[in-house]
């Protein structure tokens, strides 16, 4: 467990999963029961479908930065700054992004289509995802 850098979630009923699935190493993400298709973040039905029968799956936490954004300013006392936030397209289902920091990597390698993979820090029961280059685009 780490000290919180970063303003933590609350979990609720629908998103307990993802922000918890990395005491186990997994990136959970909804999925319809019925027609199979991802959904973040999660709603309770499936826009594809409308099926009511969704539950968290693993997915294989790798994707590509779809776009990024490095951050300057010290929105919080203990967060350290430049950061990038990126939004990451998820390899099972592209049009399922994710919203979240690039770390192991220097600022100035972060690029568009970017092959990434997730990795979790822990604070308290919350493991917030992260995302790292994968080992093929490493710099």
């Amino acid at each position: 467990m780490t000290t919180a850098k970063r303003p933590l979630p609350m979990l609720t009923t629908s998103t307990t999963a993802y922000w918890t699935g990395g005491a186990a190493g997994a990136l959970l993400i909804h999925r319809c029961q019925d027609c199979g298709y991802y959904i973040h973040p999660p709603t309770g039905f499936c826009p594809s479908c409308e099926g009511r029968s969704c539950a968290p799956q693993a997915v294989s936490g790798r994707g590509k930065v779809a776009s990024f954004t490095v951050n300057h300013q010290p929105w919080e006392a203990d967060l350290e700054v430049p950061y990038v936030m990126a939004l990451i397209e998820l390899e099972e289902q592209p049009d399922v992004r994710i919203v979240a920091n690039i770390v192991n990597c220097a600022i100035d390698q972060v690029h568009f289509d970017m092959a990434v993979q997730v990795l979790f820090e822990q604070h308290d029961d919350v493991w917030i995802p992260l995302f790292e280059p994968a080992p093929e685009d490493s710099p």
